[in-house]
């Protein structure tokens, strides 16, 4: 393939911006109450430190994984026990592969049918899908209107093509695939309730999907209902989630936060603090070439506390909005906030807000990476402020109680951002590098995240290096716990297993693409499975565990479950 040019390559760049921005559970006993922890003996690696976790939302579906970054908290962790290793190199037997199609990237794993069953649904670009949960079957697919359908054949032939590649021409394959499957994507952001109905956010409205015979796992796959937002409402939906009373909540683009009852007949909107310059910087941006993706004023989705909290990051703030119950509110009265991050590129956070703290007498905090040059992982507390708390020094606002670099154990380097939310386990905060290791020479600033997406097992841009940060109650400090620099984490969003004390996520050695394990509390590499082709790729998506315990999550035409023998 011929070397394309530094114009059409930028052209193809800006389509795929929408992806970057976005790339960004259990039953009631597994998910913990209040005091929340995990029973070391359920470990296979033996004693682990207890770490809290989030009550399970009622109105989610009961299963590990109900909603993207698993729970209403967003905090990709679970107290499911996942693989222990060993390491080895697997082949196809080991392997559960099913084609879905482009842009699928996450999964739901709905509650037991009647006769005990269960199905994956997963979201994509060009379906609905709906899978066996024993054997990842494919039961039901509803196309997506205006879409053209990517069949198993051609999906192989581009997969072939990003196997064979390397270096430049690795590039050129991986931006050309991007601008062809991930252009203008919507409904990256999803969740499954407690009546199997999937909740999918597009730019102007919401859809439910689900059974046509509700109590029939074999059963196809229609719209149940539509919502549109009024023309009042401005921006497109960037995120959903779920509050402890069942109402919907979404946030657009533009900083509008809508509550909405599952049925669709009644909600209530409102703007967050600063939002009447969304739509002028918005715009200023697009006409610059660098929306979206880059500087969208609201780029991720929302995180809901226990108690009616509901959490958006916009593009210089972190905003606390109030859902009553009966309304949204912005009122200090009511316990909303708004509290100013550090963003020196002016691009903004691109990190969905994750939530810490779960047991009763729990310190409380929002967890995201600021918008620096090298990124900080920042903490706030997500409830009154201490009255004897002092905030760090460079703290741009008092309600900090932790901001800490994410320089991947390098001290000197110059830039480094995610557009993934923090991984949150107990009092741990973990963050990965995206950025590749290098970039063709004339190859976009917008396209060079995509380099760690098709072409992140290639040597020359597979990016190394995963962070933790862990806050200590007693002393009330938050300082590095860890930092591997030889393992990647090129493009997934890892999930942590507090049941196993292992992080999961998916990089490269030598080439050839792999699951990654680190044990959570040392960083130390637990094990690792090589699978070797980019058919096996995460692309952005969601590391997950299932009902149990094994590794599965979307690919970039699939989905892939990891059973080795001895693992199942």
């Amino acid at each position: 393939m011929k070397s394309r040019t530094r114009a059409s390559r930028f052209a193809m760049a800006l389509v795929v911006g929408s992806l970057l921005s976005s790339a960004c559970t259990s039953d009631s006993d597994e998910s913990g109450s209040d005091s929340g922890g995990i029973d070391p003996a359920d470990s296979p690696r033996g004693e682990v430190p207890e770490q809290p976790l989030p009550s399970r939302n009622p109105n989610l579906a009961d299963s590990v994984v109900p909603i993207a970054h698993f729970d209403a908290a967003q905090t990709d962790s679970v107290a499911v026990s996942g693989p222990d290793g060993p390491t080895l190199a697997l082949t196809d037997d080991d392997l559960t592969y099913q084609h879905l199609g482009p842009a699928h990237f996450g999964i739901a794993i709905s509650p037991e049918y009647s006769d005990g069953r269960r199905v994956i649904w997963s979201n994509g670009g060009d379906r609905i899908a709906k899978l066996d949960y024993e054997t990842l079957e494919v039961l039901a697919e509803l196309p997506l209107p205006d879409k053209g359908s990517v069949d198993a054949a051609t999906a192989d032939g581009h997969i072939s093509d990003l196997d064979a590649a390397s270096g430049e021409e690795l590039a050129d394959i991986s931006i050309q695939l991007a601008a062809n499957y991930l252009r203008g994507l919507a409904g990256v952001y999803y969740l499954l309730d407690d009546t199997n109905t999937l909740f999918v956010g597009g730019p102007e409205s919401v859809i439910a999907y689900g059974d046509v015979d509700p109590d029939d796992p074999d059963s196809d796959i229609e719209v149940v209902r539509e919502w549109s937002k009024p023309p009042e409402i401005g921006g497109v939906f960037a995120g959903a989630n779920i509050t402890q009373d069942g109402r919907l909540v979404l946030v657009t683009d533009e900083g509008w936060i809508v509550a909405v009852t599952r049925d669709f007949t009644e909600f209530d909107a409102i703007q967050l603090i600063g939002a009447e310059a969304a739509s002028a910087h918005n715009t200023a941006m697009a006409e610059a070439g660098q929306r979206k993706g880059s500087a969208d004023w609201v780029r991720n989705s929302l995180a809901v506390d226990e108690e009616g909290g509901i959490y958006a990051v916009s593009l210089d703030h972190v905003h606390k909005v109030i859902w009553t119950g009966e309304e949204l509110s912005i009122e200090a009265a009511d316990g909303a906030w708004t509290a100013e991050y550090s963003n020196s590129t002016g691009v903004g956070s691109g990190a969905t807000p994750s939530l810490m703290g779960f047991g009763e007498n729990d310190d409380k905090f929002v967890v995201l990476t600021d918008g620096d040059e090298v990124m900080n992982v920042v903490l706030m507390w997500r409830d009154e402020i201490p009255e004897d708390w002092t905030a760090p020094e460079d703290a741009p606002d008092q309600r900090i109680a932790g901001q800490q670099p994410a320089n991947v154990g390098d001290p000197d380097i110059e830039a480094i951002q995610t557009e993934q939310s923090v991984v949150v386990g107990g009092w741990g905060a973990m963050v990965v590098n995206n950025d590749p290791a290098s970039v063709p020479e004339g190859y976009p600033e917008i396209g060079h995240r995509l380099l760690s997406g098709y072409g992140g097992a290639d040597p020359a841009f597979a990016p190394h290096g995963i962070q933790k940060f862990a806050w200590d109650p007693d002393s009330r400090e938050f300082a590095e716990q860890w930092v591997n620099t030889e393992v990647s984490s090129a493009n997934s969003v890892p999930v942590v297993s507090l049941g196993s004390d292992i992080v999961y996520t998916v990089g490269a050695r030598e080439g050839e693409w792999g699951l990654e394990a680190l044990d959570w509390t040392t960083g130390e590499s637990a094990f690792h499975w090589t699978t070797g082709s980019n058919r096996y790729n995460t692309l952005f998506s969601g590391m997950n565990l299932d009902e149990d315990g094994r590794v599965i999550h979307t690919t970039p035409f699939g989905v892939l479950r990891y059973e080795p023998e001895g693992n199942q």
